[in-house]
């Protein structure tokens, strides 16, 4: 999947690839400043399917999901549940 820009994920809802469970909406993404790579999604409104895992969190409380778990992003940006768990 070709890096999409972060203005084309911010604000969309993210769902399991495997189940199709809301996990909550992107509010930020964090980068690489030299390259461009995105390294992560910080995930606010999370849902009880996210909120029983125990990702990382950042100081404002966001849950953190690698970038590396993102399937696609269309209408909603798809993530791989065994790569956030």
């Amino acid at each position: 999947m070709a890096n999409p820009r972060a203005k084309e994920i911010t604000g969309r809802t993210v769902v399991s690839e495997e189940h199709g469970k809301k996990f909550g909406e992107v509010q930020d993404i964090s980068f690489v400043s030299g390259s461009g790579e995105l390294m992560n999604m910080l995930v606010t409104n999370t849902t009880k399917h996210l909120d029983d895992t125990e990702l990382q969190e950042d100081k404002k409380g966001r849950n953190i999901i690698p970038f590396s778990a993102v399937r696609s992003v269309g209408d909603f940006v798809i993530v791989s549940e065994d790569d956030i768990m």
